[in-house]
């Protein structure tokens, strides 16, 4: 059911449950009324901004200031999934935020190098370290913030790339990031309540390797992990969502939802681990 958007900051509690708000889900640039790839995560006690694509910023605030976050965790170096880093840099370090330290970023080998080459304007290095505390991400990385436990999985994308497993008290969700179908993938979502899953190519190129997944392979994936629910994200624009999703649940006989901006899917809620839910639609209505 729509309801309107959250403008109330939820309280931290470590037994909250899990809970995914969808920031944007556009590629690779925003649409008029959706941002690029960005979510905000809950769980533990804790608030991640997952992935920072243009546009994601606004919207993050109307759930978390950049002064509340605990930590920032980026899937891949691509500008729809990383852009508002920038700007953050900015809020962090010369504006209205006050933090005690800098803020917890996990990204990619290289990422802090990464926003320097952008950032700095003169002959000294942009203090980049200063803004954001940078932990480098590897395959099998594990990092507690709060009660909410992160694990990183290297992906499939042409280029170093992670998927995310999240957990807390029992739950599971599990964010592909950018990725072609993989068995590092599938092993990684197995039993998780909610996958949230890539569906960027209509079609494979006859030529060269696939870089990102199809509906169907989404679905595929889905199916292949027992995930509990499916939501198909960073649908290409030559696809409509709807179609995105029907195609997708061709293959996964589960619930699929797109993750429109604004959308909010509480996970676990009410009957524990694999059942991903619907908790409210806010500025965007999910389509089914």
């Amino acid at each position: 059911m729509a309801q309107t958007p959250r403008t109330a900051r939820t309280a931290r509690t470590a037994d909250a449950p899990l809970r995914l708000t969808v920031l944007g889900s556009a590629t690779p640039y925003p649409t008029r009324d959706n941002p690029c790839s960005g979510y905000l995560l809950e769980g533990g006690g804790a608030r991640v901004w997952v992935d920072a694509g243009s546009g994601t910023l606004g919207p993050l605030q109307r759930h978390v200031g950049l002064g509340e976050l605990d930590a920032i965790w980026i899937s891949h170096l691509h500008a729809d999934h990383t852009a508002d880093l920038l700007t953050a840099y900015y809020g962090l370090l010369y504006a209205d935020v006050r933090r005690p330290a800098p803020l917890p970023l996990y990204g990619p080998p290289g990422i802090a190098d990464r926003l320097a080459g952008f950032l700095t304007n003169g002959p000294d290095r942009s203090p980049v370290e200063a803004a954001f505390e940078v932990h480098e991400l590897y395959d099998g990385h594990r990092a507690p913030v709060g009660a909410l436990g992160l694990t990183s999985r290297a992906v499939s994308h042409g280029m170093p790339a992670f998927a995310l497993r999240a957990e807390s008290e029992g739950r599971s969700l599990v964010y592909s990031g950018d990725t072609a179908p993989c068995a590092a993938l599938t092993r990684f979502a197995e039993d998780c309540a909610l996958l949230l899953c890539e569906a960027d190519s209509s079609v494979h190129a006859a030529d060269g390797e696939p870089v990102h997944h199809t509906p169907e392979e989404a679905g595929d994936t889905a199916r292949a992990a027992r995930a509990g629910r499916l939501v198909v994200t960073h649908v290409g624009r030559d696809m409509e969502p709807a179609e995105a999703v029907s195609r997708a649940a061709a293959r996964y006989s589960g619930p699929v939802d797109h993750a429109a901006p604004g959308a909010v899917f509480t996970v676990g809620e009410g009957s524990g681990e694999g059942s991903g839910q619907i908790a409210e639609r806010g500025f965007g209505q999910a389509a089914r």
